[in-house]
């Protein structure tokens, strides 16, 4: 199993390494087709990159977010093995991946084809694979699994002078283990402070680089649950609420499990004694009996931001504040990030722009002038800072909704006080 392997520490002693043999191909310019898009492929994929390589990619699960924060294509499976220079799998053994290249399918590849199976053995055909390596279909094959393991000691495989095998140690190094247990002892502190995981296996899987570029739309998530279940009233209870992400991106390119189990934090948390993360949000909303529903809105533009706005709504209940109710009586909030910071936008049908940070007074009064200042003396005469004032109105001196963000929690004196403001009509406080 190992001939070749000797043979080449062999030639190295002898000064005899034959390098346009083994390690002498050049690779900038060559296209790497990376057969299974999971946590492996992408990291082959991230390093060929690095190397100067063009990378493609197939993978029927993998969202196309993850592959576009790598700069991967995603393709068909025969446009992989037609156009790779080199092809590297990294897929499950499957009913539908058995034996996935075979003749027909060494028949579709560029003549002269490299091919490394770090995945399972049964993937290939090894009878086929040996006929292309034969025909020159294939010129080189670097294998580290097998369909038996191990290989009869006579097999044609093993024994071909095209084929580098290795006893199936892909993750048997030192440096593997030191660095599985490195990656373990900084995930398990990141989850101890309740950072987000990339590597979690029970939640939604999330690659670093679409984890960093989610991270102000997972907080702006949370923040709207948040506030919407603070505005729901007189009792009622949270059964239905939908969620809408507007985007520029296409829906297959926008894997939104992880907001959804935000916004299902910032619902459920405040209302109840539950610790809610993201291996037991829908777990958790499903014992409830809170139904979650997902719409997508496509916008034209640019998407070069993962979202334009999230809109929570909670149906078939009352509001502590009425102005939050939309057209169709659900309570309506609104956001979206700005300079990476999570604001509201929209209560009800009112429009605002106010940080969601702190602590907020929304205030639904008559437009006339002096407001502002009314409410923020009264604030000030007990040392509320206020961080944000924004004012959404309907026309002109008619109804208005003043969203102010505040670094403390006022009194109930002081919330009293805001209350008696005669064009003030109604008033909520909302901790977020």
């Amino acid at each position: 199993m190992s001939r070749n392997i000797a043979q080449a520490d062999a030639s190295v002693k002898a000064g005899k390494w034959e390098r346009n043999k083994y390690v002498g191909v050049s690779l900038v310019g060559k296209t790497l087709a990376v057969m299974g898009f999971g946590k492996v492929g992408s990291e082959v994929a991230r390093r060929a990159k690095g190397l100067g390589m063009h990378v493609i990619a197939h993978d029927p699960y993998a969202p196309a977010d993850r592959a576009r924060a790598i700069g991967v294509d995603l393709v068909s499976f025969d446009e992989a093995i037609s156009t790779a220079d080199f092809i590297s799998l990294h897929m499950p053994l499957t009913p539908s991946t058995n034996k996935v290249l075979n003749d027909e399918s060494f028949a579709k590849m560029k003549k002269g084809v490299r091919i490394v199976n770090v995945a399972r053995g049964g993937v290939i055909d090894e009878d086929a694979l040996v006929r292309a390596l034969d025909a020159g279909r294939v010129a080189q094959a670097a294998l580290d699994v097998f369909t038996k393991e191990p290989p009869a000691s006579d097999s044609k495989l093993i024994q071909h002078e095209n084929v580098t095998v290795t006893p199936h140690l892909g993750a048997s190094t030192m440096e593997a283990q030191e660095g599985v247990a490195i990656e373990i002892a900084e995930a398990v502190v990141g989850a101890l402070k309740g950072e987000l995981s990339a590597t979690a296996v029970n939640a939604p899987m999330v690659p670093a680089e679409v984890l960093s570029e989610l991270a102000p739309y997972v907080v702006l998530a949370e923040k709207l649950g948040r506030l919407a279940v603070q505005l729901v009233g007189g009792g009622s209870g949270v059964k239905t609420v939908k969620v809408t992400y507007a985007s520029a991106r296409a829906p297959d390119d926008l894997d939104t499990r992880l907001l959804r189990a935000m916004i299902t934090k910032g619902l459920i948390e405040p209302i109840s004694s539950a610790f809610v993360n993201l291996v037991n949000a829908d777990f958790t909303a499903k014992q409830r009996g809170i139904r979650i529903t997902e719409e997508r809105i496509l916008l034209d533009g640019s998407p070069e931001n993962p979202i334009e706005y999230v809109q929570v709504q909670i149906a078939n209940v009352e509001s502590r504040f009425p102005s939050a109710l939309s057209e169709t009586g659900d309570i309506k909030v609104e956001g979206k990030v700005k300079d990476g910071l999570p604001h509201l936008t929209k209560v009800g049908s009112f429009d605002v722009d106010v940080s969601l940070e702190g602590n907020l007074i929304l205030c639904k009064q008559v437009d006339q002038p002096g407001m502002i200042g009314k409410v923020g003396s009264i604030l000030a005469e007990e040392n509320v800072n206020v961080s944000f004032m924004s004012v959404g109105r309907i026309a002109p001196r008619k109804q208005a909704v003043m969203a102010i963000g505040v670094d403390e929690k006022p009194s109930k004196e002081t919330l009293k006080k805001i209350g008696e403001i005669p064009a003030i009509e109604e008033f909520v406080f909302l901790k977020l």
